[in-house]
């Protein structure tokens, strides 16, 4: 009988495949001035959620970490104003369940 195998979560891909997604859909925007610079402050906050998670994981200390998850959490609200800013409805709810996951690790690490 085969193995059932568990997809495991991990946030690492998740984010990335998130700034994949906002790559994707960057690409099919129409080409207009305001379009441009939207999508530059999109890109870089999209894919800066993930680079910083990942630096997260690898932070030197519980301060350095905290500070980490704070920094995508920003980043996941600022991403979420631009894809408003755009009336990309899922995305922008994608963002938000990344400001409640990285908002729920500050909390669980207050004292």
């Amino acid at each position: 009988m085969p193995e059932i195998q568990k997809k495991k979560y991990d946030l690492e891909d998740r984010t990335l495949e998130f700034a994949k997604k906002i790559k994707n859909f960057i690409d099919k925007l129409p080409k207009s001035t305001s379009n441009l610079e939207i999508s530059r402050q999109l890109m870089r906050s999209g894919g800066s959620i993930g680079a910083n998670y990942i630096e997260a994981n690898e932070s030197l200390g519980k301060k350095d970490f905290l500070m980490k998850i704070r920094i995508c959490r920003k980043e996941a609200k600022e991403t979420r104003y631009w894809l408003k800013l755009l009336d990309e409805k899922i995305l922008s709810e994608e963002a938000m369940e990344y400001m409640r996951i990285f908002g729920s690790i500050l909390e669980k690490f207050k004292i």
